[in-house]
């Protein structure tokens, strides 16, 4: 998919999916301004919470239903561990305060509780949420970019950890840094709609398909 991607809420999951984003958008826009590296750090602690959540959940529905998961619980858990290095970097660059830490605490213990109900009883709903979360992610992204560009905003050396995680020049700047999260982003992006997709197929023969011809399997059915 493009960078500028926007999935087009078509029914009612989609609908709340994206009333939800929009509203938590609002507060995080309204708490850190323009103050992206600490708005990177409290958003990554949430934004590393999903994957983990949804490879839990079909990992446990793999075991009680002996069905294989299809890669779903690979793909979710690498996205988790990809979020979490997102925020190790941050914290590099950002070093939040004693008021953001605790914020992280809470963000956490709400979300994650939040997010597993959704997660158990609505998937598709979830996934599609988590699509919305990653676009937003690369608007912000591309805005902190845009920051740095501009000059507004400092462009230090990036911090070692990214340079280890993502292979870059030992020359590498923040910027450089922005743009390899703004691609991952983008990708989980992708794989969280290509998922509410999945889920919201219709099943034949007591399975759900990934492409309408039914030749390719790729979730557990939901």
């Amino acid at each position: 998919m493009p960078l500028e991607y926007r999935h087009a809420p078509r029914d009612l999951s989609d609908r709340v999916a994206y009333g939800l984003t929009k509203m938590l958008r609002f507060f995080a826009d309204v708490f850190f301004r323009k103050r992206y590296g600490h708005r990177a750090v409290v958003l990554e602690t949430v934004a590393a919470v999903p994957g983990m959540v949804g490879g839990m959940l079909n990992h446990l529905k793999s075991l009680r239903r002996f069905q294989d998961d299809r890669g779903w619980i690979h793909t979710l858990l690498s996205e988790a561990e990809n979020e979490r290095m997102h925020l190790m970097t941050f914290i590099a660059v950002a070093k939040p305060n004693w008021f953001e830490r605790g914020l992280i605490i809470l963000a956490q213990g709400i979300f994650f509780n939040a997010f597993f109900v959704l997660y158990l009883f609505a998937p598709r709903t979830a996934h599609r949420l988590v699509g919305y979360f990653e676009e937003e992610a690369v608007i912000s992204y591309t805005s902190y970019l845009n920051e740095i560009d501009a000059g507004r905003l400092p462009n230090p050396p990036a911090p070692e950890v990214a340079i280890e995680y993502w292979k870059l020049p030992a020359d590498a700047t923040l910027r450089d840094v922005v743009i390899v999260v703004r691609q991952d982003e983008a990708g989980h992006r992708d794989v969280n709609h290509a998922f509410a997709e999945e889920l919201g197929r219709k099943p034949r023969g007591g399975r759900r398909l990934t492409d309408p011809d039914g030749k390719s399997e790729l979730a557990p059915e939901a």
